[in-house]
């Protein structure tokens, strides 16, 4: 179809990026900071590729949309409700982001378990100190909690370390690479076995709030929490306690409940605490992939 389409900084579009989306009949409106009301009518726009547009824009005044493309793995930034009951369709960066994040857990759960950043403090010191405490990957009991594609992508890369994976989902998994398919409502009974727990699920109003105080405590003491969903689907506090208490061997986050984190925040100077700007999804190969799911995304209409 030809129509219009708002696209917005959200991407890092090229002039030839921008020509091959006007070569599918889009006519190409371009804003580069979508955290501001827009100054141009919004109701004459068919399509829209964003992040936070709708954060800053009402949607109720996009009367004549029909598809919005998210930038992001997540679309807790969608009205997902109204779009729904206007039929609008909406898609978000599936298997864009999956493999610079899988890579980063893996990278990050190696850190804790050979103590790279103990190693690296003794470097600076010129310190030759052996540590005699690093631990193995292999026969671990690894649970990844949301199986999309990003919990798929942290399965492919763990299993050939020799683990034992458990899926816990919604919705039933069947894949080579995993021990095991457990319903998310039935996560507490397996939580207490496992060595290494992930967190790759949506957030949701069901999930936001996911790891709280009971269930950090039922996980096994010296096991380790990776984090790259979203902030919000760990109690923060409770966490805090926890890593104070001495509960796990480690915690990497990629995420927090307010980004960004306050420099006031404890999570800053915990031991075992490894914490990134929410950068786990950067890749060289991403921008290609985000392009690729655009055009083939706009073609639906």
């Amino acid at each position: 179809m030809s129509g219009r389409v708002l696209l917005t900084g959200a991407y890092p579009y090229t002039e030839e990026q921008i020509r091959k989306i006007r070569e599918l009949g889009w006519q190409v409106t371009f804003v580069q900071d979508e955290r501001e009301p827009l100054c141009i009518p919004a109701d004459t726009f068919d399509a829209v590729v964003c992040n936070n547009l709708f954060l800053y824009n009402d949607i109720a005044d996009f009367t004549n949309l029909k598809i919005v493309q998210a930038t992001s793995a997540g679309l807790d930034r969608l009205p997902l409700k109204y779009m729904e009951q206007h039929h609008i369709l909406y898609y978000n960066a599936k298997g864009v982001y999956s493999i610079p994040m899988a890579e980063w857990t893996v990278m990050s759960i190696l850190e804790i378990y050979k103590d790279s950043y103990g190693f690296f403090q003794k470097q600076q010191k010129k310190s030759w100190d052996k540590n005699r405490s690093l631990l193995e990957l292999t026969g671990r009991k690894v649970c990844i909690i949301g199986y999309g594609d990003v919990g798929r992508e942290i399965a492919k890369r763990l299993a050939g370390f020799g683990t034992e994976i458990t899926a816990v989902n919604r919705n039933r998994v069947e894949d080579s690479q995993i021990f095991r398919w457990v319903p998310l409502d039935c996560m507490d009974e397996i939580l207490p076995e496992e060595d290494i727990v992930i967190l790759s699920i949506a957030l949701t109003e069901e999930t936001r709030g996911l790891m709280n105080v009971v269930r950090l405590a039922e996980m096994k003491t010296g096991s380790v929490l990776v984090n790259v969903s979203r902030g919000a689907i760990i109690d923060e506090k409770a966490l805090v306690q926890k890593l104070k208490q001495g509960k796990f061997r480690g915690a990497a986050l990629d995420v927090v409940e307010e980004e960004p984190l306050s420099a006031e925040s404890e999570l800053w100077d915990l031991q075992g605490v490894i914490i990134s700007p929410h950068n786990s999804f950067v890749g060289d190969g991403t921008k290609e992939r985000m392009f690729d799911l655009i055009c083939s995304n706009l073609k639906r209409v």
